[in-house]
C-alpha cells in the first residue's frame, strides 16, 4: 500500500533527494510539502485523515517542528508521525516522543533505519 505522506522540511535539497528515495525505498508518495510550521498546520487541517505518514523536521524556515507535532497529536490510529532531524539530542528525542512522534531519526546517521521504519509503517 502506498503511503500518502506529508513532508515538513524547509531544505529544498533535502526534499529533492528525500521524495524519490521515499517512493523507491518505502512505497511512500509525498502528497504535500510544507516549509514552515503554519504551512504544515494548514496542510494537516486540509487533508484531515487523507494521509498515513508525516515526516517532520524540527527546525523550519519559520516555527518549529514541535508545533507541528502538537497538531498531529490528534490523529487517526493508522497515521504515523516521524521526526527526521539534524538535531537528535536526547532532549529533542524526549520532547518529540512526548508530543506524540512515533520515532525520531538523525538525518546524517540514521537514514537506513528511517527508510526501514517507513517501509514497515506501510505494512
Amino acid at each position: 500500500m502506498t503511503l500518502a505522506t506529508v513532508l515538513v522540511e524547509d531544505s529544498k535539497t533535502i526534499r529533492d533527494n528525500l521524495i524519490p528515495a521515499l517512493a523507491e525505498l518505502a512505497d511512500a508518495k509525498v502528497v504535500a510539502v510544507a516549509e514552515t510550521a503554519q504551512e504544515a498546520i494548514a496542510v494537516f487541517e486540509s487533508l484531515a485523515d487523507g494521509w498515513q505518514l508525516a515526516i517532520v523536521d524540527l527546525f523550519l524556515r519559520a516555527g518549529s517542528g514541535l508545533e507541528v507535532l502538537r497538531v498531529c497529536q490528534v490523529r487517526q490510529p493508522g497515521q504515523r508521525v516521524v521526526v527526521l532531524t539534524n538535531y537528535p539530542t536526547k532532549e529533542m528525542r524526549r520532547r518529540s516522543l512526548a508530543l506524540g512522534a512515533d520515532a525520531v531519526f538523525d538525518k546524517s546517521r540514521e537514514l537506513d533505519l528511517f527508510f526501514d521504519w517507513c517501509s514497515r509503517s506501510g505494512s
